[in-house]
């Protein structure tokens, strides 16, 4: 069956331990999600790696959002997290019409040398997001893209991000995509058919939005959910 992975996005060691416990295998690492999640404190990341094995992933963002308003002290950031052990981020910076921001990208990722890392939403609030794919295609290190397909989300963006799926293995379309920003459970069969099986999950797996704690009961529902076989899963949409 095909190869799954459930993301949460997380923003303590508290909730770290929630996700976990409700089945998740792979962690982002955030903090500021009423504004889209910024870096978190190096006090935050080690309390999480100490009480959790599954894989971290750090966002690496400032006030700029998806542009980037420091980039010098970006890049210090990253770099104490990397020397602290963090080993996988998250990040991306377009510039003010909207293009990639190569220079603020490139310069982020010499900071933390060697690191796997997804090209988070930025992607979504692109001018040109097939010209992004494209640039950043060949960057050392970039295994996931984090889309939703659109600005407002995966419910009016679920067909671009299934007709991207498709390219898969043309220039720009070799990272795996994991879908995330509005994900609803409805959307899992159709992403799966299109061989999508990365996903991101943040206000879905709590009772309030994100003034609420991870429930680990919604993280288990979301595992069981895309660990069951596509064809039961388009069985049960008919």
């Amino acid at each position: 069956m095909q190869e799954t992975v459930l993301e949460v996005v997380v923003t303590s060691a508290d909730e770290a331990v929630e996700a976990v416990a409700g089945g998740a295998g792979r962690l982002e690492l955030a903090t500021d999600m009423a504004a889209d999640g910024m870096t978190p404190s190096l006090t935050e990341f080690l309390r999480v790696r100490d009480c959790v094995d599954v894989p971290l992933r750090i966002m690496l963002r400032d006030k700029g959002g998806f542009q980037a308003a420091d980039v010098d002290r970006i890049r210090e950031t990253a770099a104490a997290l990397k020397a602290a052990g963090a080993d996988a981020f998250v990040l991306g910076f377009l510039t003010p019409d909207g293009a990639l921001d190569l220079p603020a990208v490139t310069a982020v990722l010499a900071s933390v040398p060697g690191s796997p890392w997804t090209f988070h939403r930025a992607l979504d609030h692109a001018a040109d997001r097939g010209a992004v794919r494209r640039a950043v295609a060949g960057l050392p290190g970039l295994d996931t893209v984090l889309t939703a397909g659109c600005v407002a989300g995966v419910e009016e963006g679920l067909a671009v991000v299934t007709a991207e799926a498709d390219r898969r293995g043309e220039p720009g379309y070799s990272a795996a995509i994991m879908a995330g920003g509005g994900l609803m459970p409805e959307h899992v069969p159709t992403l799966r058919a299109h061989g999508v099986g990365a996903f991101h999950v943040g206000t879905s797996v709590r009772r309030d939005g994100w003034d609420s704690p991870v429930d680990r009961a919604a993280v288990l529902r979301w595992r069981r959910l895309i660990e069951t076989d596509p064809e039961e899963l388009r069985t049960r949409g008919r």
